[in-house]
C-alpha cells in the first residue's frame, strides 16, 4: 500500500469509526448492544445527522492539514484553536463536542498567551484521551525515523493539550504502532515491536506501569469483560489495540470498538484509523463512507498531505 492510500484509509477510517460512535457515545456497553450499531445512525446522543463525526476527527484533521505545510507546533496549536473558535474542520461549521481538558488548554492558549507545549495540563488528573484521539498524522509524518527521534516531536503535539508523561506515552505507543503499520507490519508484528522499542526508550520510567497491560503481557489474550472503555488516556489505547488485535477486517475492528460502549467515539476514531490504514479505503462499507460528512474535502486532504510527504 502506498502512503497516499495508508494516509486516506487512516484519516477516512478514523472518521468513520468516529461518526459511527458519535450517536451512542456515553450509553453503557448493554446499552449500545441492544442498539442496532451495524449502519450509521443519526441523531442520538448529539443529535446530529448521520455521518457526522466530532472533535476527534476534527482535531485528527487540523493536524493533518497543518502538516501539509511542514511541521511547525505553534501553526498546530493555531489551527486548533481555529477550530474551537470558528469551526474550522468541523464536520458542519460549528464545534458541538469538546473535551474539558482540551477547552481549558485551547483557552489558556489563547487568554494566556502560552506557548502550545506549555498549554496543555500537567497534572494526572488529566489524562483523558483527548490527545490520543488527534494524533495519528505524526505517524505519516515521522514513518520509520528511530523513535528516539519521534518521542521529542509526539511529546510537543500531545502537550498542545495533554502534557501529563502518561498521555504522552499513549500517543507514542499509538503512532509507533501505526508507524510499525506502515512499514508493512501486521497488527501482531508491529504490536510486538512496539513492546520492545517502547519498553527500552522509557526504561526506568515511572509511568509505564500503567501500560504493562499492554507492554508486559498481551492485551489481544484478554476477554471483553477486560478491556474498558471511558475516556481514560490508557483505557481508550488499551481497547483501540485490543480491538485491531481481536477482529480480521476494518468493519469487524471498528464495530467492536463502538460497541464496547461509553466513549464510543473517541474508542472508534483511535481504532478506526489504525484498521483504516491497515486495511486501506477499499474495504470500508460504502454504507458508513455514502453519508459521511466532507468525505471529499477529507479525501483532498490526505491527497495534500500525500504530496507534501
Amino acid at each position: 500500500m502506498g502512503i497516499q492510500e495508508a494516509i486516506r484509509g487512516g484519516l477516512l477510517g478514523l472518521a468513520v469509526g468516529d461518526a459511527l460512535g458519535v450517536p451512542v457515545e456515553f450509553l453503557s456497553r448493554s446499552q449500545v448492544q441492544t442498539r442496532r450499531v451495524e449502519e450509521m445512525l443519526g441523531y442520538g446522543t448529539h443529535h446530529q445527522p448521520r455521518g457526522t463525526w466530532s472533535d476527534d476527527a476534527a482535531l485528527t484533521f487540523c493536524l493533518a492539514d497543518s502538516l501539509c505545510g511542514g511541521f511547525n507546533v505553534e501553526r498546530i496549536a493555531a489551527a486548533s484553536l481555529r477550530w474551537y473558535e470558528e469551526g474550522w474542520w468541523s464536520p458542519h461549521g460549528e464545534v458541538f463536542d469538546i473535551r474539558i481538558a482540551t477547552r481549558k488548554a485551547l483557552e489558556r492558549l489563547r487568554d494566556e498567551k502560552l506557548s502550545a507545549v506549555q498549554a496543555g495540563l500537567a497534572d494526572e488528573y488529566s489524562n483523558g484521551n483527548g490527545s490520543l484521539m488527534r494524533i495519528l498524522p505524526l505517524a505519516f509524518l515521522l514513518g520509520d525515523k528511530p523513535l528516539t527521534e519521534k518521542v521529542p516531536v509526539i511529546a510537543a503535539v500531545s502537550s498542545i493539550t495533554h502534557r501529563h508523561p502518561r498521555s504522552i506515552i499513549a500517543c507514542v505507543i499509538y503512532v509507533e504502532l501505526a508507524g510499525q503499520l506502515l512499514q508493512g507490519r501486521t497488527p501482531q508484528e508491529g504490536y510486538k515491536q512496539v513492546k520492545r522499542l517502547v519498553k527500552a526508550h522509557y526504561a526506568g520510567e515511572p509511568e509505564l506501569v500503567h501500560y504493562s497491560r499492554l507492554l508486559e503481557g498481551d492485551i489481544s489474550t484478554l476477554d471483553e469483560e477486560e478491556i474498558a472503555s471511558s475516556g481514560y488516556v490508557v483505557h481508550t489505547l488499551e481497547a483501540a489495540v485490543w480491538c485491531l488485535l481481536t477482529s480480521g477486517s476494518y468493519e469487524d475492528a471498528v464495530l467492536k470498538a463502538v460497541r464496547l460502549g461509553e466513549d464510543t467515539d473517541t474508542t472508534g476514531a483511535v481504532t478506526g484509523g489504525l484498521a483504516g490504514l491497515w486495511y486501506g479505503t477499499d474495504v470500508i462499507p460504502e454504507p458508513w463512507l455514502s453519508p459521511l460528512a466532507r468525505r471529499d474535502d477529507i479525501e483532498a486532504l490526505a491527497a495534500r498531505l500525500a504530496a507534501a510527504l
